[in-house]
């Protein structure tokens, strides 16, 4: 009775669930059929060689065909402009890592040679003392003394000749003014293609601002070395010659001033009579002492060694014999450790340095004021301000320098205020 009941139940299931499912039936949906575009495959013969026939799509070569077009085209020039600016200016950060390199490298031979000459002869004249004291002794030991402190003074006189010849401590501060003015070139770019109005002529004057560096401070020793011991004091030149050629005055100027203005024009004339008559001239005179000096301690000290060396091997025939190489050799560790130690030539090199800024920026203003279109110049209330900047002062005070200067003039004294207050 039980199992009829169960069955009975399934049943009267199954049928429910039969009609559930008949009332919710959805239809299917309907088939979408999708086309794909075929890709043709014509393709254009480009030559035959040994008789195969390279291909290529005829879709790719137009593709390359517009690339080239759109880059050397006349509506794209400000892009060839920018890809050419980033060019030089890779090549710009690859010198300022090279001349930062190389300086500090230069910088360790000035102090690895100025401790190794010092030693060699310090030790050398240690001998020569020992040598002399044992004067009443012949044979084998005063020779070996004899010999050995004369080879020693030989060979601190050969690396203080190299030295005095190379001026290292000169070498790496050479290249810290190259790295700082790369640096700087590196930012004036980086700002010129920022602005997005870069021409050709940025282009052409990056280029021999580049190349101006390059034959200002060379990498290489051999050919190229800069010359240490000149003739007389000259300020270094690191800027291109054709950066300020003389414009041509005929030109009539626009009806708007630009920031500039006769009494603009007038203060800054005044500023570079006073950069002449002050800055420079004091720099001029500071580099000829510091040239004297350095060539004075470059002879001196080779000098002193070679006397050394000389004595080293007297000692022994006197009491006369044995003093000159010891006062000799004391006396060539004091010059050099006073010429390399002092970095007498790094000092004389900055002067040089700073003589070419003073030079630079007289340039900078006589070439802006040359040109009688103010609307071609800087701002002048913008070129007033990088004046005042460069020379350590605020606008005010330049602007009182050059009423300073002006009335001294007119009274014919000397003005007795330098223009920079940096340097």
């Amino acid at each position: 009775m039980a199992s009829l009941q169960t069955t009975s139940l399934l049943s009267s299931s199954s049928s429910s669930l039969t009609k559930l499912n008949a009332s919710i039936h959805l239809p299917s949906p309907p088939r979408v059929n999708f086309s794909v575009p075929t890709v043709p495959s014509r393709k254009l013969q480009i030559h035959e060689l040994n008789g195969s026939i390279d291909t290529i799509p005829s879709e790719k070569n137009a593709i390359t065909t517009q690339i080239y077009e759109d880059l050397y085209s006349p509506s794209n020039k400000s892009k060839r402009v920018t890809i050419q600016l980033h060019a030089i200016l890779e090549e710009v950060a690859d010198r300022i890592e090279m001349h930062r390199n190389i300086g500090e490298q230069r910088n360790n031979w000035n102090t690895l040679l100025l401790n190794s000459v010092n030693m060699i002869t310090l030790t050398a004249t240690a001998m020569s003392g020992v040598a002399a004291a044992t004067t009443g002794d012949t044979g084998a030991p005063l020779l070996a003394l004899k010999l050995s402190s004369t080879l020693l003074f030989s060979a601190a006189t050969g690396m203080s000749l190299i030295m005095s010849k190379i001026q290292p401590s000169q070498l790496a501060e050479e290249q810290r003014n190259a790295t700082r003015l790369f640096k700087q070139l590196h930012t004036h770019i980086q700002t010129r293609i920022a602005l997005g109005n870069a021409t050709e002529e940025d282009v052409k004057g990056s280029m021999e601002k580049v190349l101006a560096l390059d034959r200002a401070y060379p990498l290489p020793l051999l050919g190229a070395m800069l010359e240490k011991f000149p003739a007389k004091y000259e300020p270094a030149v690191w800027w291109p010659s054709s950066q300020f050629q003389r414009r041509s005055k005929t030109q009539e100027r626009k009806r708007t001033n630009n920031g500039w203005s006769e009494d603009l024009e007038m203060e800054l004339r005044e500023v570079i009579e006073v950069i002449k008559k002050k800055d420079s001239e004091e720099y001029e005179r500071l580099g000829n002492i510091m040239l004297k000096v350095n060539k004075s301690l470059a002879i001196a000290g080779p000098l002193l060694s070679g006397i050394a060396a000389v004595g080293s091997s007297f000692v022994g025939n006197g009491s006369w014999a044995a003093l000159v190489p010891l006062i000799a050799g004391s006396l060539a560790s004091a010059v050099n450790a006073f010429e390399h130690g002092g970095q007498v030539g790094m000092v004389f090199e900055m002067y040089r340095n700073c003589g070419g800024f003073f030079t630079l920026l007289e340039e900078t203003i006589k070439g802006t004021l040359e040109e009688k279109d103010v609307e071609k110049r800087e701002n002048g209330e913008v070129f007033e301000m990088k004046v005042a900047m460069k020379l350590g002062r605020t606008v005010s005070e330049l602007r009182h320098l050059a009423s300073k200067s002006a009335s001294c003039r007119v009274e014919e004294i000397a003005i007795d205020e330098f223009a920079s207050k940096l340097i």
